[in-house]
């Protein structure tokens, strides 16, 4: 599998990462650990080499399991993951932000433990936090590589003159956000234009809309009570209703493809620019391998000024995050 390198700053990673949220948290229970390792390991046989976590997801334990799952294949594999949260040494959170630079060092010490590993590739802040300036936390981070302890720094959800400071004191590798056919903020807001700028790679998380442009959800499609979906406007039943237009569009294009709805979707980031890699999540082995598949699919400039002149005519109805979690992020 071909690699893409982040930015300028020589981080080669596989073209499609898998983001391993979902393996713990958000979309409804846990999977078993053992099938989780599993999955993992499949995902690197099959060529995937960039592997995205946090503290925050459980908190803890899905960094305990891409740990343990990674293992094995160290030395071949990116491992990012993020601080950024104020959770409490016992899991618990007290719903802040912390990115005090004290913290920072803490939780990065913590981390290494949980993913069993001697340096962190990337380190995010997982969310800006207005009570600290970026450059202290810019700084912090640029302390921990120079400590061996962390070989690249990220934002997540930064905006771009957050991105151009933090930028100044530590380079920053790469910039997280959610980003697909359906959340297209970091065009408009100059975030995506900071990086190219810059030399900064971009990471696409949510890069299938949640699940939603599979093509698998529709408005009939109920969620486990402990899915973050429920409390998402635009997971609501007459949102997804209307926002049907947009898988309707992919599974058209994906016909004369020969491909599916996710392959196009997925196609189409990697066709934006040679710096952004997406993210997708999974429980399933065939769905990463569908995944997988979007990096043969070929959009030509004829395609993607049909697909944009398409979506351009469609109106996504709801919020793309709960309103209280959206104001943690910058635009």
């Amino acid at each position: 599998m071909q690699k893409r390198e982040l930015g300028k700053s020589k981080l080669e990673v596989s073209p499609i990462g898998f983001g391993c949220m979902g393996l713990t948290h958000a979309y409804g229970p846990a999977m078993k650990k053992d099938e989780a390792i599993a999955l993992l390991r499949a995902a690197v046989r099959r060529g995937v080499t960039f592997f995205d976590t946090a503290e925050a997801y459980g908190p803890f334990t899905n960094e305990e399991v891409v740990g343990e799952a990674l293992a094995p294949h160290r030395k071949d594999v990116v491992i990012a993951t993020k601080f950024g949260f104020d959770i409490l040494p016992n899991g618990q959170r007290t719903g802040s932000l912390n990115s005090k630079p004290e913290h920072i060092k803490q939780v990065a010490e913590a981390s290494l433990k949980r993913l069993n590993t001697d340096v962190i590739d990337l380190f995010y802040q997982h969310r800006v936090d207005p009570q600290v300036p970026i450059e202290d936390v810019a700084g912090a981070v640029r302390d921990l590589i120079q400590a061996g302890k962390v070989k690249h720094f990220g934002l997540s959800e930064a905006g771009a003159n957050t991105i151009r400071r933090a930028h100044a004191v530590q380079p920053v590798t790469a910039v997280q956000s959610e980003y697909s056919l359906w959340t297209r903020d970091v065009e408009q807001h100059g975030v995506l234009a900071a990086c190219g700028d810059l030399g900064i790679g971009f990471v696409s998380w949510g890069p299938l809309g949640s699940g939603f442009l599979t093509g698998k959800i529709d408005a009939t499609t109920k969620f486990d009570a402990t899915d973050f979906r429920n409390l998402a406007p635009r997971f609501t039943p007459e949102a997804r209703e209307a926002n049907q237009a947009v898988v309707d569009l992919l599974k058209r294009i994906a016909e004369n493809k020969n491909g599916t709805a996710a392959q196009v979707a997925l196609a189409w980031l990697l066709a934006q620019k040679p710096w952004i890699v997406p993210i997708p999540g999974t429980t399933k082995l065939h769905r990463l391998e569908e995944n997988l598949g979007a990096i043969d699919i070929q959009l030509s400039a004829d395609d993607l000024r049909d697909i944009d002149s398409a979506v351009s005519k469609i109106e996504i109805h709801g919020l793309r995050l709960p309103e209280a979690v959206l104001k943690m992020s910058e635009r």
